[in-house]
């Protein structure tokens, strides 16, 4: 197995993986040995697929995939004391998931520079909540597939 490398601290830090060819092939088996790693105390890994790997070509045909449990990340306070709740949405097809991403109110807004954008993010998340299509069992890609969920 290919070894990690750090990206953060000791306590939480962020791991790197190169799985070969033969450990991509089975992912869910390579996911154990990340995890036998420590890979998911910090929440996420970063996974570098092998030389020669490519994804897929088109998306067309995942409109009736099924998320089905959509998250709508609401956040109230002010002052610098805030709550977030995650609401639970009713389940949605990516087509419909995309329909609704395209609505002005989720939409990107008018930036100049990545710090703009971010400070715009974090001045309206009280005002227009962001909903999250994440943690869906499956693939988006081909067969030799990436699927990473990491509870802590």
């Amino acid at each position: 197995m290919t070894t990690d490398t750090p990206a953060q601290s000791a306590v939480s830090r962020i791991m790197t993986f190169t799985p070969s060819k033969e450990e991509f092939k089975d992912f869910s088996r390579y996911i154990a040995y990340m995890e036998s790693q420590g890979a998911h105390k910090a929440g996420m890994a970063k996974v570098i697929p092998p030389k020669g790997w490519k994804p897929r070509r088109t998306y067309d045909d995942i409109d009736d995939l099924v998320i089905p449990a959509p998250i709508q990340q609401v956040v109230t306070g002010q002052s610098g004391l805030f709550t977030q709740y995650n609401i639970q949405k009713k389940p949605m097809t990516v087509h419909e998931f995309r329909k609704t991403s395209n609505m002005d109110k989720f939409c990107n807004p008018r930036y100049v520079d990545f710090d703009e954008l971010e400070r715009k993010f974090w001045k309206n998340l009280t005002f227009n909540p962001p909903l999250y299509g994440a943690d869906v069992s499956g693939t988006l890609y081909d067969p030799v597939s990436v699927y990473l969920k990491f509870e802590i």
